[in-house]
């Protein structure tokens, strides 16, 4: 019996139980490219999926996997998209059923209401809904999250955003009947305090900085891969289909918006299956060289200020045990 409950253990904690989630915003020709893959392009990112043997889950799948301590398959791939563009359903979703993959798209209900920009329609939700696809919450009016606005307190801040949450959560189950209680943060910008909140809310929290899942991801800041613009092309984004996260067990200093420039970035993890030396670090073009405080713990820090607005450090090492493969985690910032 204990032979056995230690190799559940291992194999929940394998390095090869490690997903992937991919954010995509427009399939379009004739929107900004920084934000968008061509229908041509998408195809191929949906091809080399299948060609590869890799396994495209909905991401109800990837949070009950996270959620109850199950394995999470191996070389999965989530795919979503964020902000309610129309081409989501013109374009995307019949190439997507095609395939025959499940994704999650998430939507700003007061954009919708209000026809804010080429957004989707509640028809076209409502019949994308019934195709299968999930429907979950991007806040109310897609507004920044992180922080209040100069003037506000941090009170009413908070009472502000768990009313976005709330309702936007409430006119997406209203209808679609759908009730997930995912939160997308809009612009991939969060905050400590925010996490704090979400988790409160019982919500589940996903940011847009890049990075594999594992069962140790903490559930209100998930990493996705942005797979548009500069990032579209396969041969970037096939390498990172292949990365594992970084077992982390504490975000000792990994706070979002920064009190301090250049922040610091702390945390403990889990070396098994990495050479601490090989481990490295990059603020832009910069080389950031870790400082192990202790066999488990590491800091990093720029030379120089980080740039105003969002900015990110982004640390990988290659994995010991699964060839090819690169731990990798990004830390936002927002200044």
């Amino acid at each position: 019996m204990r032979y056995l409950l230690l190799l559940i253990v291992m194999l929940w904690l394998s390095p090869g139980h490690a997903a992937v989630m991919l954010i995509y915003h427009h399939v379009a020709e004739d929107t900004p490219r920084v934000s968008s893959v061509t229908p041509a392009e998408f195809r191929e990112h949906l091809r080399y999926l299948r060609d590869n043997n890799f396994e495209v889950i909905g991401l109800d799948v990837l949070i009950n996997q996270l959620k109850e301590g199950k394995p999470i398959a191996d070389n999965a791939v989530v795919i979503t998209f964020d902000d309610s563009y129309e081409n989501n359903f013109t374009t995307a979703h019949p190439i997507l059923q095609e395939f025959g993959y499940p994704y999650t798209i998430f939507i700003s209900p007061g954009a919708i209401d209000d026809r804010i920009g080429p957004v989707l329609t509640w028809q076209q939700v409502k019949k994308m809904s019934e195709d299968g696809v999930l429907v979950a919450n991007h806040a109310m009016w897609h507004e920044h999250m992180a922080r209040p606005v100069q003037g506000e307190s941090e009170a009413d801040w908070l009472k502000r955003m768990q009313n976005s949450i709330l309702q936007a959560e409430q006119r997406i189950k209203d209808e679609t009947g759908q009730h997930h209680k995912w939160l997308a943060y809009p612009y991939g910008e969060f905050s400590d305090a925010l996490e704090n909140l979400v988790a409160e809310l019982g919500f589940i929290g996903i940011g847009q900085q890049s990075g594999a899942i594992g069962p140790l991801t903490k559930l209100t800041r998930i990493p996705r891969y942005p797979a548009a613009g500069q990032y579209a092309d396969l041969k970037d984004l096939g390498q990172k289909f292949r990365t594992l996260a970084f077992p982390i067990t504490d975000y000792l200093s990994a706070n979002q918006v920064i009190t301090s420039n250049p922040p610091l970035l702390r945390l403990k993890l889990n070396i098994d299956d990495f050479r601490p030396q090989q481990l490295r670090c990059y603020a832009g073009s910069e080389v950031l060289e870790p400082v192990w405080l202790d066999a488990n713990t590491f800091e990093v820090k720029a030379s120089k200020p980080v740039n105003r607005g969002r900015s990110r450090y982004n640390c990988t090492a290659p994995s010991l045990s699964k060839r090819g493969y690169f731990y990798w985690y990004s830390q936002p910032w927002l200044n």
